[in-house]
């Protein structure tokens, strides 16, 4: 067995088919550990928290739960595991299925066209805090979430509710930092970042992270 990469992350594959599990496994970079392997929903949802891998690559269409699939998996662990990312990778390039996937809080999405070494490359991207698609992918998140002059306005209008701290604090937890990371990185109390957390979702109207990560994605601010 050879030596770890020290810049390795830990990684879960979520996909019903064993020989795709076994063939990414194999073509993912030294970078990539992988911690473990699902093929159902519940599976998924009973293995992620346990092992708390640094990003789930998640299939879209998976057996089990309550028919959600991939989505289904990431509404179930939004309360969870609120530190790990979710890359969808699925054969599907239908605009629902993105859509949905993304509007469930997963960071990006590739086709399973995507080699190994790409995938590898998006998932090292997703951890760090970037939002990964397919190149004729991202056009169907920028149209379901808007993109005209009329949603950059309602951008500027519900930014300025915003103080400039609730901004900073905005944007880095909609990439996916934990608290005690925002905490560090703005000289702030775990306690007063989770306030400035509460008040930016309470002026948005929305209910949590995943839901802002979304709604920042939609206005290009990430």
């Amino acid at each position: 067995m050879t030596e770890e990469s020290p810049a390795a992350i830990r990684v879960v594959i979520v996909d019903d088919h064993q020989i795709f599990r076994t063939g990414l496994r194999a073509e993912l970079g030294q970078e990539i550990e992988v911690v473990g392997e699902a093929a159902t929903v519940d599976e998924a949802v009973a293995l992620i928290p346990g092992v708390a891998p640094d990003v789930v690559l998640l299939d879209v269409h998976l057996p089990g739960g309550a028919g959600g699939g991939g989505a289904e998996v990431l509404q179930r662990l939004a309360a969870v595991t609120p530190a790990t990312k979710f890359l969808a990778l699925s054969v599907s390039d239908a605009a629902d299925d993105v859509v949905n996937v993304i509007r469930a809080g997963a960071r990006g999405y590739l086709t399973k066209t995507a080699s190994g070494a790409e995938v590898t490359a998006a998932a090292l991207r997703v951890r760090g805090g970037d939002a990964v698609f397919s190149p004729r992918l991202a056009g169907f998140v920028l149209d379901a979430f808007g993109t005209g002059l009329g949603e950059t306005a309602a951008a500027d209008d519900e930014l300025d509710r915003l103080t400039a701290r609730e901004q900073e604090v905005m944007r880095m937890i909609a990439r996916g930092y934990a608290y005690k990371e925002v905490a560090a990185e703005l000289f702030l109390s775990v306690k007063t970042v989770e306030t400035h957390v509460s008040s930016v979702l309470r002026k948005l109207q929305l209910s949590n992270r995943h839901e802002l990560t979304a709604w920042a994605l939609s206005k290009r601010l990430l």
